[in-house]
């Protein structure tokens, strides 16, 4: 596979595990939420677009709050399952890099964990920038670096001892970019935003047993799903164990894996 079939990649595996992200990540990607919307400035009446939207979390948000939302995202698993969800709401089938919606048509731009999917990150930048009024706000989450992510951390450390991480995974832009706060800010500004701002936000994966951070990306991830099994079964096995063997760290008292997975904030304005 060469560089222009990651988006083709990314799309065909949101295909197939809009269950299983919405059973291990829906909670997680919710707590970011709040500081979204703050940043945002939803209110009453806001048109609120969510790009990216999977399940739909953000829009709902956002609409608890009195805005006008509508939800895109190039997956028909994930459109359908929001629908299901959250019926009522907005949701359409549509490319965050090829927006389904006129010029000037959103008071306010959310992207909740997004940039990391997209094949073109820029375009969908200039596309959220297109579609925003002139003084909307457009704000992206993003995973931290894994040192912060602590699950996604624990992962990659398994892989690189016991296994590889040169895999047939199509190549796409770098996993962590967005995690840089200068890369956040620069690509804002770039795509024709001013006064970017950029901040973290503490959040906690919360896992049952026998899950662990493995297991959960595992079956609902795409690109840590596709290295994981392109591993040998033995080094696979190895990954595993590590990974449960570092996970315990986090067990509380209640017997629940609770691990730190702290996102990136950006948000900015459109003049």
């Amino acid at each position: 596979m060469g560089p222009a079939d990651f988006g083709a990649f990314e799309h065909e595996g949101w295909e197939r595990v809009a269950q299983a992200y919405h059973t291990y990540f829906g909670e997680l990607t919710a707590q970011s939420n709040h500081a979204m919307l703050q940043a945002l400035g939803i209110g009453r009446g806001t048109r609120f677009l969510d790009v990216a939207c999977g399940p739909g979390y953000l829009a709902a948000a956002a609409r608890r709050r009195g805005a006008d939302v509508a939800g895109v995202d190039f997956s028909v698993a994930m459109v359908d399952k929001a629908r299901r969800v959250f019926p009522g709401l907005e949701f359409r089938v549509g490319d965050a890099e090829d927006l389904p919606f006129p010029d000037e048509n959103f008071g306010a731009v959310g992207i909740s964990f997004g940039m990391e999917h997209f094949q073109h990150p820029e375009r969908a930048l200039a596309e959220a920038f297109r579609v925003l009024q002139s003084g909307g706000r457009i704000a992206f989450t993003v995973g931290a670096t894994s040192d912060k992510a602590v699950g996604i951390g624990m992962v990659l450390k398994a892989i690189e001892k016991h296994g590889t991480t040169d895999v047939p995974v199509p190549p796409g832009p770098p996993f962590f970019r967005f995690s840089n706060w200068g890369e956040s800010r620069r690509a804002l500004l770039e795509a024709g935003f001013v006064q970017p701002e950029v901040r973290e936000v503490d959040q906690t994966l919360v896992l049952s047993a026998p899950d662990t951070p493995f297991h959960a990306l595992m079956r609902g991830g795409v690109r840590f799903a596709a290295m994981l099994h392109a591993q040998t079964p033995a080094a696979l096995a190895l990954i595993e164990r590590a990974v449960e063997h570092d996970a315990e760290t986090y067990r509380s008292a209640a017997g629940e894996l609770r691990i730190p997975m702290c996102c990136v904030l950006a948000s900015a304005l459109k003049a």
